[in-house]
């Protein structure tokens, strides 16, 4: 299913959620600073860079995208670490890893909408998203948790109206193994 947005194409799944995509955007693979950017709605928070799916295309392009878009940095795209369903707001986001390699000095939302970015070490990340995207706290938690229990096997993360996340493992990518 599709709807069209004033600038975009949303795209919904089966199930009726919006289709989302994003990176936690590290300076090193020792994985220790992530950069945020600051959100549209309220340019004093920052968020995790990412968006909506465009039709047809897989979630690892469209958090490549992204990223390019609103936080104007390139990588390594890595790891999944989960697909996080939001049920208060209807959305399923697709997280990855992406080591940053080349950093833009001007980028389509920094001249757009004058985006800030800014690098933070995890805990400080942590502590600045519990605030606004509580949701996007948890991305973290389970980059830890997959790094720890899942055997690089992507988390799926349901987020109900407490905000607290419940983890399960990802059937699909299992396969094959006993």
């Amino acid at each position: 299913m599709m709807k069209l947005k004033s600038n975009q194409t949303r795209t919904y799944d089966g199930d009726g959620y919006k289709k989302r995509a994003a990176c936690l955007c590290f300076r090193s693979e020792s994985e220790e600073e992530v950069l945020l950017v600051s959100s549209s709605r309220h340019p004093d928070k920052w968020i995790v860079p990412g968006g909506g799916m465009e039709p047809e295309e897989e979630p690892n392009v469209a958090a490549a995208r992204e990223v390019c878009e609103e936080a104007g940095v390139k990588g390594t795209l890595g790891r999944l670490v989960g697909i996080f369903e939001n049920k208060e707001r209807k959305h399923r986001t697709y997280v990855y890893v992406l080591i940053v390699t080349e950093v833009l000095e001007d980028w389509e939302d920094s001249v757009n909408i004058g985006r800030k970015r800014e690098w933070f070490k995890i805990d400080d990340a942590i502590q600045v998203l519990r605030c606004h995207k509580p949701v996007q706290a948890t991305y973290f938690e389970a980059l830890q948790e997959s790094f720890l229990t899942s055997n690089g096997t992507p988390l799926v993360t349901t987020i109900g109206g407490d905000l607290s996340p419940t983890y399960s493992i990802n059937q699909s990518s299992v396969s094959g193994i006993r």
